[in-house]
C-alpha cells in the first residue's frame, strides 16, 4: 500500500505542477501585450515633438487645395454620330410620314393636300413646301418610274431643299495675330449661354485657346452660369459686376484676348427683346465696341427650335439689329417640326450652323445636312 500510495503522490504533484506553468503562460501573455501596429516603440523613436511619457497630440496634415481636374470634351466625330441617332429618334415621324404618302398606288390631289399638310406642321414654310411638292409632282407623277423609288426621290428633293451648298464652318479664326471674335445674340430662354458654353467646349476639343466674355450683364444667373462652363474645361470667362455695362464687359474681354493671343473670344449678350429700338442700340454699341480690338468674325443667332413660327419673328428682328451670319438651332432632337431649318434659312439666307441634341455638355453638333435628311426618313 505504502508503494501505491507513494505513486499518487507523484502523479498528484506532477498534474499540480503542469497547472500551475499553464496559468503562468496565459497570465504572461495577458500581462504583456504585442505591440499594436502604427503605434510608438522604443525602437521607432518617440513622436515628434515629445518627451518620454508626453501625451501630446499629433498634428493633421495639412494638404495644398487642388485645382478640380479639367473635362476632356468630345470630338467632332463621335458628336456626329449622335446627331444621326437623336434626330433619327424625334425627326423620324415627319419622314416616314411622307413617304407613306408617296408610295400610295394612286398620288390624286388628296394626297397632294395631305403631303403639304404635313410638311406645314413640320413648320417647313408656305414656299418652301409648295416648291418641294411642285418637284414631287413633276418627279413622280410626269416622269414614273424613271424618276426612281419614292424614298430615293424625296431624299434628293429633300437634301435640296435643306441646301447642302451653304458654307456651314464656324468663322473662329481672326487675321493678323488677332484672335476670331464670335458674337453670341438670341433672346433670354433660347439657350443662348449654355450655347456659348458648350461651343467653348467644341474648340478647346480642337485644341484651340478661347476666352468667354459674359456681356449678359443684367442677368447674374448668366455670368455665373458662363463661369462654370469656363471651369469646367480651363477657359477663362472676363465678367463685370452685375449692371455693369455689356458693352464695356465685350471690349475688356476681346482685348483680354489680344493681349493673351488666344486663338477665338466668344461674347456672350443680353436677349432682352421688349422693343426693338433698344435692342439695336445694345447690341450695335457691342459690336462697335469690340471691333475698337478686333473685327467680329461671327455673328451666331440662337433659336429654340420648338418655338416654330415665333422663332422666325424673332429671327427676323435680330437679323434687322445684327449682321447674323449663322444659326443654333437649340433642343431639335425635342422637336417633331424639324422643318424650321428649312424656313430659317430661307427667312434669313444664312445658314444652321450648329443644332443642339440634349442637356449634355457635349450635345451641340454641327449641323451636316446629309445626315439631318436621312434622321427625317428614318
Amino acid at each position: 500500500m505504502d508503494g501505491l500510495a507513494l505513486v499518487i503522490l507523484i502523479i498528484a504533484l506532477v498534474a499540480l505542477a503542469l497547472v500551475a506553468t499553464v496559468t503562468g503562460l496565459v497570465v504572461t501573455r495577458r500581462r504583456k501585450p504585442a505591440p499594436l501596429h502604427d503605434t510608438w516603440t522604443d525602437d521607432l523613436g518617440l513622436p515628434p515633438g515629445g518627451e518620454p511619457g508626453a501625451t501630446d497630440v499629433l498634428e493633421p496634415e495639412v494638404l495644398e487645395p487642388t485645382a478640380p481636374a479639367l473635362e476632356k470634351p468630345e470630338g467632332t466625330a463621335s458628336r456626329l454620330v449622335r446627331l444621326r441617332q437623336r434626330l433619327a429618334g424625334s425627326q423620324g415621324g415627319l419622314g416616314r410620314g411622307l413617304l407613306a404618302l408617296l408610295s400610295r398606288d394612286r398620288l390624286d390631289e388628296d394626297t397632294w393636300e395631305s403631303i403639304e399638310d404635313t410638311l406645314l406642321t413640320a413648320d417647313v414654310g408656305v414656299a418652301p413646301t409648295q416648291e418641294l411638292v411642285e418637284r414631287l409632282r413633276t418627279r413622280l407623277r410626269v416622269d414614273g418610274n424613271e424618276a426612281g423609288d419614292p424614298r430615293t426621290v424625296l431624299r434628293e428633293e429633300l437634301l435640296t431643299l435643306v441646301d447642302p451648298t451653304m458654307d456651314r464652318r464656324l468663322q473662329v479664326s481672326g487675321e493678323d495675330g488677332k484672335p476670331g471674335v464670335v458674337l453670341v445674340v438670341g433672346v433670354n430662354g433660347a439657350g443662348k449661354t449654355t450655347t456659348v458654353g458648350k461651343i467653348a467646349r467644341i474648340l478647346v476639343a480642337e485644341e484651340r485657346s478661347v476666352v468667354l466674355g459674359a456681356a449678359d450683364t443684367f442677368r447674374a444667373a448668366a455670368v455665373e452660369q458662363l463661369a462654370t462652363w469656363g471651369e469646367r474645361v480651363g477657359v477663362e470667362v472676363v465678367r463685370g459686376p452685375e449692371g455693369t455695362d455689356p458693352a464695356s464687359v465685350a471690349f475688356e474681354a476681346v482685348k483680354d484676348g489680344v493681349d493673351r493671343g488666344v486663338d477665338t473670344v466668344i461674347v456672350d449678350t443680353a436677349g432682352r427683346l421688349q422693343n426693338k429700338q433698344g435692342l439695336m442700340d445694345e447690341l450695335g454699341k457691342v459690336k462697335r465696341v469690340i471691333e475698337k480690338q478686333a473685327p467680329v468674325t461671327e455673328v451666331l443667332l440662337v433659336l429654340d427650335a420648338t418655338t416654330g413660327q415665333n422663332g422666325l419673328i424673332q429671327a427676323r428682328v435680330f437679323s434687322e439689329v445684327v449682321d447674323v451670319t449663322g444659326i443654333v438651332l437649340t433642343k431639335l432632337d425635342g422637336s417633331a417640326k424639324g422643318g424650321i431649318v428649312v424656313a430659317v434659312q430661307r427667312e434669313l439666307g444664312v445658314p444652321v450652323k450648329l443644332v443642339g441634341l440634349g442637356e449634355g455638355a457635349d450635345d451641340l453638333a454641327p449641323f451636316d445636312a446629309g445626315a439631318f435628311v436621312d434622321a427625317l426618313l428614318g
